[in-house]
């Protein structure tokens, strides 16, 4: 039975039958709190308890006395009401404090004595139990965990001073369940925010088997999925019973993924000191990075002897603080004032190491103890680091049960009847869970709807001075977000850069990332190509048409646009060719004027002369329009000035074919002269001829008006570096030829017509250099179509194809000139004797001698050059009038 039921009997003869030592502290008061500690470490070999915890076990439950002395010394916190304490010893071990805990709720389970008797026939007098209405503790989380599922089901609120499993901010498992450390969840969070600015993003975890590492690690993990970014590249535990030969296997396991330089410990101290030293063994110093949890925090022993392997490694410890007064009333504590502590004599014999009496529990000690001994002064004294948290846990039930008090017993002095007889746990679980106060080392003392403290963290490295003095810095804190002194940090190498751990190291500018499956944080790096850019950083896009990537291929810009400049070679060449045929053409012309009215001038047919001289005028002028910057005005001109100066040329020279051929056919039927062949009909003809050419291109212009356009895919070449927009007139290639094919069928057809009159002495109205100058064209301009459509794929189309365009016009043009007029211009300026007029004959005559091609050929060979084609050209002049 939980009942404890006394029978009365005759007092114990020997007192030393009485158990040395009690399991319990109980001060009475009107309302008795639970404490939980671990006064004693985990037995051995069946045993419940072993050696005492001077720090961890004393210091903490003389934290909880002092913090209650405190409390009921304060007029204004819990007045006329005084807190008790049952403080009960865990052993650090789960299954005894929950034996332990089942004393908290002895006052709450229903007793029946009706089968309990006395040895001697009388009914048992049962003592009545405490009622606990708050437990403070356990430090161990999986005492906790144990202790907080009996406690749950009597509806009895808990605080715990140093638990920190994630599991436990379950609300649904653990709803009586608080604590006034922040759960390993924010440290795991902290630890993550300190990888994440440490730009690091592939590490690995190493946990000491049990609850504290392998929770703290899950909690990293799940941390690291929901966020993203850092991934783990192995996640090792370190065993309960490590066999030989295990943590020099642990090493060689985490260097199978060397980039993963980070590592992520949640261990206890001696696996942490037994990993670092199969580090130092494997001459691995300074190859990983150490992240440590507060496992690990400022210790001392987990790095004593090989500094070198843990220089730089990062650790965290919840903030805390001493607490001063702590200090004065331990350091007063004596064997005489102190006997409410059943557990003082025992820390006395172990902290002076000293022997009390004859049943002291050290033995073998050499001295016996004297009560005078002085904590501080005739032994070391250092305030342990959960001081500050029970007392905060102390006072945060003392908050709650005072604001509960005034709202139930208001103006009531001590314990109203609604408190005294029972206090509900479920609304005294309301009240602390609303509880906020500076607590002991000055800091605010909350809880969140899961009855977890905040997290406050300093952050620590491992560093080793100039002076070989090694010791932990504090570098930044945590306080729901990282503060983090990056310039404080010092790392072995002694470079003021962050050392990495990554994957795969960032892809550079204009790269995008192939991530490896399976594996978010390692990848390769892709190179944007030709005209696409870096779009995300997993993605390539292609650049809008008239744009291209910039030279760091992250963005897209505007692809220059070109045309072709004067000074350009591409240019100069045709230009030069131009202004030599304008100044020859103008010669010709102003020497025609001048002597207009000799014969060899009018033999040439004056008029005629004249036009064709303009459309050879023309054809080398277009170069300056086809060279010229394109806009609306320029783009009109070449659709006019293109074809037309052809269309001059071909249209006088086709209409002097014809008029040589119409004489001498008809010259062969009869003695009159032909139709049409006065000076006046021939103007007529040929500008019937070019109106045929501008009619087409004021066609043009009404179903297609001018303008210019940028072609960008003229010089779109495989490196986006070198492409360029062309800006040219919107002339395609069949417009061209559309433009040109009158001209070159005006060509064709006086070619045909020379052909025909290939027979006629060359001494007859310059039959002959009109056919050489048909030819020869054909064959400039048959030259011309392989050139320019054979270069429509090129890059430099625009270039080639327009210089190949002038300079085929320009030397169409020349041989025209230099065939038809240079010789007239040689005779008029340099032979002036054979330009004299003959006597005139009959056209009859004339053409009788002409169709008598042999004696023709004879007589011309015995006259002067031009003599009778003089007075042939004279005699259809004459007729014509």
């Amino acid at each position: 039975s939980l009942s404890r039921a006394i029978c009365l009997a005759p007092p114990l003869l020997d007192p030393q039958a009485a158990p040395e030592y009690a399991h319990s502290i109980r001060l009475d008061g009107d309302i008795i709190l639970g404490g939980l500690f671990p006064v004693h470490s985990r037995g051995d070999r069946g045993t419940p308890c072993g050696e005492l915890k001077k720090e961890k076990g004393i210091h903490r439950l003389e934290a909880m006395m002092f913090a209650i002395d405190l409390i009921n010394k304060d007029p204004e916190l819990l007045p006329n009401i005084t807190l008790g304490a049952r403080i009960l010893d865990t052993c650090s071990r789960d299954t005894y404090a929950l034996e332990q805990s089942l004393t908290f709720v002895q006052a709450l389970i229903e007793k029946d004595g009706s089968d309990v008797r006395c040895a001697n026939g009388d009914p048992p007098i049962f003592t009545k139990p405490d009622k606990i209405v708050g437990v403070i503790g356990a430090a161990a989380s999986s005492v906790s965990i144990m202790v907080a599922n009996i406690l749950r089901l009597f509806k009895i609120p808990q605080i715990s001073y140093a638990s920190t499993a994630p599991e436990l901010s379950d609300n649904t498992r653990y709803d009586f369940f608080s604590r006034v450390v922040p759960p390993d969840s924010y440290q795991a969070q902290a630890m993550m925010d300190i990888v994440t600015a440490m730009e690091w993003n592939y590490v690995s975890t190493l946990a000491s088997e049990g609850n504290y590492g392998e929770s703290g690690v899950e909690a990293f993990v799940q941390i690291s999925r929901e966020t993203g970014g850092v991934c783990i590249a192995q996640s090792l535990k370190i065993p309960r019973e490590p066999k030989p030969g295990e943590f020099d296997k642990i090493i060689r396991r985490l260097l199978e993924t060397s980039n993963a330089r980070a590592i992520i410990m949640f261990a206890n101290e001696d696996d942490i000191r037994r990993v670092l030293d199969a580090a130092k063994r494997n001459n691995q110093t300074g190859h990983f990075l150490w992240v440590g949890s507060d496992s690990w925090g400022s210790k001392i022993s987990p790095v004593i002897g090989q500094e070198r392997v843990a220089e730089g490694a990062i650790t965290i410890l919840p903030k805390r603080a001493s607490v001063d007064a702590f200090d004065r009333y331990f350091r007063s504590r004596s064997l005489s004032n102190n006997r409410r502590n059943v557990w003082f004599a025992e820390f006395w014999e172990e902290n002076f190491n000293c022997k009390l009496g004859m049943h002291g529990k050290r033995p073998g000690s050499p001295k016996k103890c004297t009560g005078l001994e002085k904590v501080g002064r005739d032994s070391s004294y250092e305030q342990e680091g959960k001081v500050q948290f029970v007392m905060d846990a102390v006072y945060a039930m003392a908050h709650a049960l005072h604001r509960m008090h005034r709202e139930l017993c208001y103006g009531y002095p001590g314990l109203c009847p609604r408190m005294a007889n029972n206090i509900d746990g479920k609304e005294l679980l309301s009240y602390i869970r609303a509880v906020n106060f500076n607590g002991s080392a000055g800091t605010p003392v909350v809880f969140n709807e899961n009855g977890d403290a905040p997290g406050r963290y300093d952050i620590f490295q491992y560093q080793i001075t100039n002076r070989s003095t090694a010791e932990y810095r504090v570098i930044g804190s945590w306080t729901n977000k990282l503060h983090l002194k990056v310039e404080a940090m010092h790392w072995r190498t002694g470079d003021p850069s962050l050392p990495a751990s990554v994957c795969s190291i960032p892809c550079r500018a204009g790269e995008r990332k192939k991530v490896v499956k399976g594996v978010p944080c390692c990848w390769h790096c892709e190179r944007c190509e030709g005209y696409h850019y870096q779009a995300s950083e997993f993605t390539c896009e292609l650049c809008p048409y008239e744009m291209r990537p910039d030279t760091n291929r992250t963005g897209c810009v505007p692809i220059p646009i070109i045309k072709l400049e004067w000074h350009s070679p591409w240019a100069i060449i045709p230009v030069f060719i131009s202004m030599l045929g304008i100044i020859a053409t103008s010669f010709v012309i102003v020497t025609f004027v001048r002597y207009n009215d000799t014969p060899i001038v009018r033999a040439s047919g004056r008029e005629m002369s004249y036009v064709l001289l303009t459309g050879i005028f023309l054809c080398y002028a277009i170069t300056f329009l086809m060279i010229a910057a394109p806009d609306v005005g320029v783009c009109s001109l070449r659709r006019i000035f293109l074809g037309l100066g052809m269309c001059f040329s071909y249209a006088a020279l086709l209409t002097k074919t014809n008029r040589i051929h119409r004489i001498f056919e008809q010259g062969k039927k009869s003695v009159t002269a032909p139709r049409f062949i006065s000076p006046a009909s021939q103007l007529v003809i040929t500008f019937s001829l070019i109106s045929v050419q501008l009619l087409g291109v004021f066609v043009w212009f009404a179903v297609d008006p001018p303008h210019t356009v940028v072609d960008y895919g003229e010089q779109r070449t495989q490196d986006p570096s070198a492409a360029r927009g062309v800006l040219k007139c919107d002339i395609s290639d069949l417009s061209l030829i559309c433009s040109l094919g009158y001209s070159i069928l005006l060509m064709v057809t006086c070619t045909v017509y020379a052909i025909k009159t290939r027979g006629v002495p060359e001494t007859f109205n310059e039959a002959k250099p009109i056919g050489f100058t048909m030819y020869t064209t054909c064959i400039i301009w048959l030259a011309f179509i392989p050139i320019f459509f054979g270069t429509s794929q090129s890059a430099e189309r625009m270039y080639i194809q327009t210089t190949t365009l002038t300079i085929s016009l320009s030397l169409s043009a020349s041989v025209s000139l230099g065939m038809l007029y240079m010789p007239k211009v040689y005779i008029i300026l340099f032979h002036p004797e054979q330009n004299v007029p003959k006597r005139k004959r009959s056209f009859k005559a004339i053409v009788t001698a002409a169709t008598m091609s042999g004696k023709l050929t004879q007589k011309g060979g015995d006259r002067p050059n031009g003599e009778v084609k003089t007075e042939l050209c004279e005699s259809m002049e004459t007729n014509s009038e």
